[in-house]
C-alpha cells in the first residue's frame, strides 16, 4: 500500500467521523494567577465544530486519492 492510498484511507475516516459527529472538545489548563508559591489554574472546556463542507471534502478527496494513487504515469 503506498502512500497516497495510505492518506486516503485516513481522510475517508476523518471525514465521516466529522459528519457522524459534528464537533469535538478537549479540555484546557490555563494559569489564571501565579502569587509567589500560590498557583490558580482554570480548565476550560473548548469545542470545535466540524463543517460539513469540510467532512464532505475530505470524503471526496480521499475517495480521489484512493482512485488515481494506484494509478502509474
Amino acid at each position: 500500500m503506498n502512500a497516497a492510498k495510505l492518506v486516503g484511507i485516513v481522510l475517508i475516516v476523518a471525514g465521516v467521523l466529522g459528519l457522524v459527529y459534528g464537533s469535538f472538545s478537549y479540555t484546557k489548563d490555563t494559569e489564571a494567577v501565579k502569587l509567589g508559591p500560590l498557583e490558580l489554574s482554570v480548565k476550560q472546556k473548548e469545542t470545535v465544530n466540524v463543517p460539513v463542507w469540510a467532512g464532505v471534502g475530505a470524503i471526496v478527496i480521499g475517495a480521489a486519492l484512493l482512485v488515481l494513487g494506484g494509478r502509474k504515469g
